[in-house]
């Protein structure tokens, strides 16, 4: 099984890089627009998504900045290479 592609989010807003997001996913139809303050409710959206949910990537919940979710979960997808 393929890992999950997550976008590094160095250099982006949230909304520039959730729309990359979005665009890798686009099957999944994930919400496109979505502000920086509404970022934790996406994010659980986006771990919703089946590729995530075999992961043991930590919730957007357990962060108060996008960015150091970013970095743990695509730490996390990083370990399994």
């Amino acid at each position: 099984m393929a890992l999950p592609l997550i976008y590094d989010q160095r250099y982006h807003s949230f909304e520039s890089w959730s729309a990359l997001m979005v665009e890798a996913y686009s099957a999944q139809q994930l919400t496109i627009g979505i502000s920086e303050d509404q970022w934790k409710d996406w994010a659980l959206g986006l771990m919703a998504i089946d590729i995530f949910q075999n992961e043991a990537l930590p919730s957007p919940n357990l962060f108060n900045d996008w960015r150091d979710w970013v970095d743990a979960i695509r730490n996390a997808v990083n370990q399994k290479v």
